[in-house]
């Protein structure tokens, strides 16, 4: 009988052994899954908006400027943001491409007046 138990004492601390193994290298491909590889299909999709984005595309900055791009060099956007006034914006800040208008408030006061 004690050598029973000795076997099973073996055999249960083998399996703990085996499942605290898995956990070790499951953690590794957790964070692989949940972090890392979401964060490198975000840094994709942002370079290649980048490089899409032409001459004539009005743009948002990271910071909120909205502007169009008058030109591009190697790694910079000109953006005239109004009249005669142009900014140097690296483009990694170019969050990007501006599709709609932004709502004024014009455009709030006529939708009340028409109810």
């Amino acid at each position: 009988m004690n050598h029973f138990a000795t076997l099973l004492a073996q055999e249960t601390s083998s399996g703990a052994a085996a499942f605290q193994f898995v956990l070790l290298a499951a953690v590794p491909l957790a964070l692989y899954f949940l972090m890392i590889r979401p964060q490198r299909r975000k840094m994709r999709e942002a370079a290649a908006m980048q490089a899409a984005l032409a001459v004539g595309d009005e743009v948002i900055t990271a910071s909120g400027i909205y502007g169009f791009i008058t030109a591009i060099e190697d790694d910079l956007f000109w953006i005239e943001v109004d009249e005669d006034v142009q900014l140097r914006v690296v483009k990694s800040q170019v969050h990007g491409r501006v599709t709609g208008q932004p709502a004024t408030d014009d455009d709030t006061q006529d939708d009340s007046d028409e109810s």
